[in-house]
C-alpha cells in the first residue's frame, strides 16, 4: 500500500476509475508518526504538515489588478503552468463552481465576481470543453433567480449563454462517505457533479472565516451539498463539524482545479461581515489543499495552524512550501497581512482517520 502520489499527474476525471486518493494510513505508519509527535489521541497536530508522504504539486500565481484585467489570458496561462492543455478538456463537461454566498452586486469582496468566472469559461471553451456549465447550490437564499439578479451572475450566463444548475434541488446520488471524519455514512452529491462534470473546477473568493480560519477552495466545496437534503444554510453539516465536513466532502466530490478570486478579497469577520482587501492575483491549482496553503500565506496566514488544512496534509495534498512548486508570481512578492477576527488555532479533527 502507498501514500506516495504526484498531484500534478491525477487525471482530469471526476469518476474516481483513475484517480487515486491515499485511504489512510496503516497501523505502522499511525505508530510511526506518533512516535514523531504528528499525531496525537486520534487529532491532528501542527508537526502533521511535514509528513505529506510524497505528495507534490504546483500553484499558479498571475497578477490581476482589477475586474476589467484579461481574466481569461491570466487564467489561460495559468492552466498552461499547470499542465492543463487541450488534450485534457477537449470534450469534456467542466463545472465551474463559484462562491455565491449572498445575492449582491455592490459588496465585491463577496462572492466570486462574475468577471472571473467569465474568464473561466472562456479559457476553458477555447482549449475545446465540449460544455462548460456553472453550478451552485448557495446557503442563504433558496431562490436561485433572484440570487443570480442579485449578484450580476444573471447578466453574465446570458451573455455567454452559460448554463447555470441549481445543485440545492439537483437529483442526489448517495456516495459511500470514505473519511469518516462526520459522522455521516453516505455524503448525498448531486448528480449533475457526480454523472456530468468530468472536471470539477472550485472558484472560491480569498476570504477569512470566523470559525474555520480561511475559507477557500475546500471550503467553496459546501456550495455543492444539495440545501434541499441538507438544509439552508447546510445546517445539518455544521451540526456534524465544519471542518469535518470540509474534508469529508473534498474526499467524495473529488475536485479537479481551483481558481481563487483574490483581486478583491476579504478580511475581518468572513465570509460574510468582513472587509474588503484588495489583493490583485488570481491563484490557481490541481491540487486543493496546496492551492488552499498557498492563499493562506498570501494572506498571513500559517496554513499549518488552519485545521482542516493541517490535517488534509499527506492525506489529501501537500501543504508545506517544500512540497509546491510555485509558478507565476513569487508568494512574497503578493503577500499581505489580511485581518480576522480571532488567530487561527490548531483546532483537531475529532474521530480516528479510518484507513
Amino acid at each position: 500500500m502507498t501514500h506516495k502520489i504526484e498531484a500534478d499527474k491525477q487525471p482530469l476525471r471526476s469518476d474516481g476509475s483513475t484517480q487515486t486518493i491515499p485511504r489512510g494510513l496503516s497501523r505502522r505508519d499511525l505508530l510511526a508518526c506518533a512516535t514523531g509527535g504528528a499525531l496525537l489521541g486520534g487529532g491532528v497536530l501542527a508537526g502533521a504538515r511535514w509528513n505529506e508522504w510524497g505528495w507534490r504539486a504546483s500553484t499558479f500565481i498571475g497578477r490581476a489588478e482589477t475586474y476589467t484585467s484579461d481574466l481569461e489570458r491570466i487564467i489561460t496561462d495559468g492552466l498552461a503552468a499547470l499542465g492543463v492543455d487541450a488534450h485534457e478538456v477537449q470534450g469534456k463537461s467542466v463545472l465551474l463552481k463559484p462562491n455565491l454566498v449572498e445575492p449582491t452586486r455592490l459588496a465585491s469582496h463577496v462572492n466570486t465576481h462574475p468577471a472571473v468566472v467569465r474568464g473561466a469559461c472562456m479559457a476553458f471553451r477555447r482549449l475545446g470543453a465540449r460544455e462548460v456549465v456553472m453550478a451552485e447550490g448557495q446557503g442563504h437564499t433558496r431562490d436561485s433567480d433572484y440570487a443570480l439578479e442579485q449578484s450580476g451572475f444573471a447578466d453574465m450566463l446570458a451573455s455567454e449563454g452559460l448554463e447555470f444548475v441549481d445543485l440545492n434541488v439537483d437529483d442526489v446520488t448517495a456516495v459511500k462517505n470514505q473519511l469518516g471524519q462526520t459522522r455521516l455514512r453516505e455524503l448525498m452529491l448531486p448528480r449533475t457533479l457526480v454523472h456530468r462534470a468530468d472536471l470539477i473546477v472550485s472558484m472560491p473568493k480569498l476570504k477569512t472565516h470566523h470559525w474555520a480560519g480561511v475559507t477557500l477552495s475546500m471550503k467553496n466545496l459546501f456550495g455543492v451539498m444539495p440545501g434541499a437534503f441538507y438544509g439552508w444554510p447546510k445546517n445539518v453539516l455544521h451540526q456534524m463539524g465544519i471542518e469535518q465536513s470540509i474534508v469529508d466532502i473534498n474526499a467524495a466530490a473529488r475536485p479537479h482545479l481551483a481558481i481563487v478570486d483574490g483581486v478583491i478579497g476579504m478580511e475581518g469577520d468572513g465570509p460574510i461581515m468582513g472587509s474588503p482587501r484588495t489583493a490583485g492575483v488570481l491563484i490557481l491549482g490541481r491540487n486543493l489543499p496546496a492551492v488552499d496553503a498557498t492563499a493562506s500565506r498570501l494572506m498571513g496566514i500559517d496554513p499549518g495552524r488552519i485545521g482542516y488544512l493541517a490535517w488534509s496534509a499527506g492525506r489529501l495534498g501537500a501543504i508545506s512550501e517544500a512540497h509546491i512548486e510555485q509558478r507565476g508570481e513569487p508568494i512574497a512578492s503578493c503577500t499581505q497581512t489580511f485581518q480576522h477576527l480571532n488567530e487561527p488555532t490548531m483546532k483537531t479533527l475529532v474521530g480516528s482517520y479510518r484507513a
